[in-house]
C-alpha cells in the first residue's frame, strides 16, 4: 500500500514534539490506513491523507467513536467518488 502520511506528518498534526509515543503513533497511522481504505476505497492523495490524520487524532484523544459521525460525508463522497471510477473502468 501506499503510504502518503507519515509519522513525521502525524506527529505535526498533533502537535508532538517528543518520540516517547512514536510506536503508539505509527500504530495509530497504520490502523487509520486501512481504515480509510476499508471504508472509502482510498489508498492516496490529499483526501486519503485528511481523513487518515484526523481519523489518528480522534483515535489518540480516544474519541475514534466520533470520527465516523463527524465525517460521514466526507467518507461518503469519497467512497462514492471511488465508485464511479470503478463503474467507469467496467
Amino acid at each position: 500500500m501506499y503510504m502518503s502520511a507519515t509519522l513525521e506528518d502525524v506527529k505535526a498534526h498533533l502537535h508532538i514534539f517528543h518520540t516517547v509515543e512514536d510506536v503508539y503513533l505509527k500504530s495509530l497511522l497504520e490502523q487509520s490506513e486501512l481504515a480509510i481504505t476499508r471504508m472509502t476505497g482510498l489508498e492516496f492523495g490529499p483526501e486519503y491523507d485528511e481523513l487518515v490524520l484526523n481519523r489518528v487524532r480522534f483515535a489518540y484523544n480516544d474519541k475514534l467513536d466520533e470520527f465516523e459521525t463527524r465525517y460521514q460525508s466526507v467518507l461518503l463522497g469519497a467512497s462514492t467518488k471511488m465508485l464511479g471510477r470503478d463503474v467507469g473502468e467496467s
